[in-house]
């Protein structure tokens, strides 16, 4: 199976893209490499991180940057945004409403065309909310 621009998809690059693909936590490279050595012992860092870059290049995934934080990796290729949640560094998809073209919500300089439109929401996730929620009864 080819990559495009020549690569292949080699055992290294398919675990890396089949653990993408069960885990759609948008784990950092550190996180897929822990998950690939139970599969691949022999495999190192380095490799993973050759894996993504090629994957991403390639696009069959996406790499999610988070302001200073390391990169994200994202299986998911459908016109989706992300959900950072400031308390516990979760990235969370989500869907963007049926009908409605996210490029079409801002207005963009004359002349200007849209290669790619990513979408960026912050806040607490639902775990943190509950958790936040629940101590601060107890402390009531």
């Amino acid at each position: 199976m080819k990559l495009g621009d020549g690569h292949r998809m080699t055992p290294q690059r398919r675990e890396v893209y089949e653990v993408l693909m069960e885990h759609p936590d948008h784990p950092t490279a550190t996180d897929v490499f822990m998950r690939v050595k139970e599969r691949m012992p022999a495999i190192s860092l380095a490799t993973v991180y050759n894996c993504l870059d090629t994957l991403s290049g390639a696009g069959f995934i996406i790499q999610v940057n988070v302001d200073r934080e390391p990169s994200r990796y994202c299986g998911n290729l459908a016109p989706h945004g992300h959900f950072h949640c400031e308390k516990c560094g979760t990235v969370l998809d989500v869907q963007l409403k049926e009908g409605v073209q996210a490029s079409k919500a801002v207005k963009l300089p004359r002349g200007a065309v849209v290669e790619r439109f990513e979408v960026a929401v912050r806040g607490y996730c639902p775990q943190c909310v509950r958790k936040q929620k629940i101590e601060s009864s107890r402390s009531a």
